[in-house]
């Protein structure tokens, strides 16, 4: 299985591998530019996830609070 996600990655170009020609063989994986600019996006998401986490929660208490009850004039 992770055989597959690694040559997936590469397919969609945010891998590298290198095959080095010993006994047994030794394969090397690296980020490609591509995938080193999602990684900062990502990051970026979770940091604003985690900064957020709190307002998330009281959010979600409040909607299931009333989730309940009947909402009348809305889809």
């Amino acid at each position: 299985m992770l055989t597959l996600n690694l040559r997936r990655l590469e397919r969609d170009g945010l891998l590298t591998r290198t095959v080095h020609p010993t006994v047994p063989p030794k394969v090397e994986y690296g980020l490609t530019p591509m995938a080193r600019e999602l990684y900062s996006y990502l990051t970026g998401l979770v940091e604003w996830a985690e900064r957020h986490r709190g307002a998330i929660v009281q959010a979600r208490a409040a909607y299931d609070s009333t989730a309940a009850e009947p909402r009348t004039g809305q889809p």
